[in-house]
């Protein structure tokens, strides 16, 4: 689509994300009854777009904020071979928006940024019943790996 910029985000993007975060929640909602009940927030976006180990990436679209997404590099577990990873998270497009690519050019700038970064793996969970979220990501190059597995003790 055209007039679709791409962008860190920015503290002036804080109203428009914390919306976002609260479209997620939504989304996600259906997927895990272990939820507390609303309110409730995933992210301390305010901290994430000022780290200097995260990178909060926006699309906007004729300058109004459509998706976003961050990655924010950690420590990898002492067995793997890389020492750090970035972990990708926040992913949203607006409903208007989706299906025209905005989350791959979101992942493709982040992984360009962890690169950069000298982080060379990148890791998401998702929820595995999520079936559109799994496509998005396979069609950003990500691959299945591990299940986590729980039960109630109650």
């Amino acid at each position: 689509m055209d007039n679709i910029t791409y962008r860190s985000a920015t503290l002036e993007d804080l109203p428009t994300l914390l919306e976002f975060e609260q479209g997620i929640v939504l989304a996600e909602r259906p997927f895990d009854v272990t939820l507390k009940p609303d309110p409730i927030s995933y992210y301390d976006l305010k901290e994430l777009i000022l780290s200097k180990t995260v990178e909060v990436h926006v699309a906007a679209h004729n300058n109004v904020v459509i998706g976003s997404g961050y990655a924010k590099i950690m420590d990898s577990k002492p067995y793997h071979t890389h020492e750090q990873h970035v972990y990708l998270g926040f992913m949203y497009v607006h409903p208007n928006y989706r299906g025209q690519g905005v989350i791959q050019t979101i992942t493709e700038a982040l992984k360009t940024w962890a690169k950069t970064n000298g982080v060379y793996e990148a890791r998401l969970d998702v929820y595995h019943d999520n079936a559109p979220a799994i496509r998005a990501y396979e069609k950003s190059g990500f691959i299945k790996n591990m299940v986590e597995m729980r039960m109630s003790l109650k």
